[in-house]
């Protein structure tokens, strides 16, 4: 049968010795509650903030039962590294004793923070676990320990110093992800005397003219420096056409047409 925990203005906010002499006394002693608002679960095997989606009940603190490696409950030193970090304890463990009688002592608790990274080289968070266990000369059992997550409560200071830094990565992010700048936004404004240059590239029609222009003038020079002589070979005219007596050499047109100047020219007019 499965219980709902989540039921308006309930919480829970058990004592020490409530979480020693109740809770983890009928744990180790193997009886089971009717109502049980603490689950069992290996917390190393997840990192800090993905354990309050895992508890039962819990808003500002989480409670686990923990089970111990049975090859290191004899006084070996626990394995507390997770995918993303480590737990590491501060200071020495602290003695638990029963109110009505202070003289009594029921348990220990060990206080540990979380770093993010591996050891000497982490970097401490503000997620705290208290561990709580029987005495060594208790006759329970030493198998299961009682784990309570929370996050430290952090000062006004160190959370606007936090809210810059993340401005600041925000910026840094934004700045290395947007578009280049358009060619409009790249123009570049030249001197004064910069200014005074003409800037207008010729076109492809405007080049070509300009070829073929130098190159008859080119040509000019070369023919008026030196005059080109020809010979003509006196066409066979056959003896049907004597009677046109047209001499084709002689014709202004024809003599115009076999120009060598004309000749040489006709490449660069063909082109257009």
């Amino acid at each position: 049968m499965t219980y709902q925990t989540d039921l308006p203005g309930f919480r829970f906010h058990p004592t020490e010795e409530e979480l020693l002499e109740f809770y983890l006394k009928h744990v180790v002693s193997g009886k089971r509650l009717q109502f049980d608002p603490i689950g069992t679960l290996n917390i190393y095997h997840h990192d800090p903030w993905e354990l309050p989606g895992l508890a039962r009940i819990g808003e500002r603190e989480w409670y686990f039962f923990v089970p111990r490696d049975r090859k290191l409950g004899g006084g070996g030193r626990p394995n507390r590294t997770t995918k993303n970090g480590y737990w590491k304890a501060t200071g020495s463990d602290k003695k638990i004793v029963r109110l009505s009688d202070p003289k009594q002592l029921i348990g220990l608790r060990k206080t540990l923070v979380f770093y993010s990274g591996r050891a000497t080289r982490g970097s401490k968070t503000d997620w705290i676990m208290n561990e709580y266990r029987f005495p060594d000369n208790s006759p329970l059992s030493k198998d299961m320990v009682l784990c309570k997550i929370y996050r430290k409560a952090t000062s006004l200071k160190v959370l606007e110093q936090r809210a810059a830094m993340e401005e600041e990565d925000a910026k840094h992010l934004q700045a290395s992800s947007s578009p280049p700048a358009s060619p409009f936004e790249s123009i570049s404004f030249c001197s004064q005397q910069e200014e005074m240059v003409p800037s207008v590239i010729p076109t492809h029609e405007v080049l070509k003219k300009e070829i073929v222009v130098a190159a008859m003038v080119d040509r000019t020079k070369e023919e008026k420096a030196v005059e080109p002589k020809f010979t003509y070979t006196p066409l066979q005219i056959p003896s049907e056409l004597d009677k046109l007596d047209m001499d084709w050499s002689q014709d202004l047109f024809w003599s115009q047409l076999n120009s060598p100047w004309l000749q040489t020219l006709t490449p660069y007019m063909l082109n257009f």
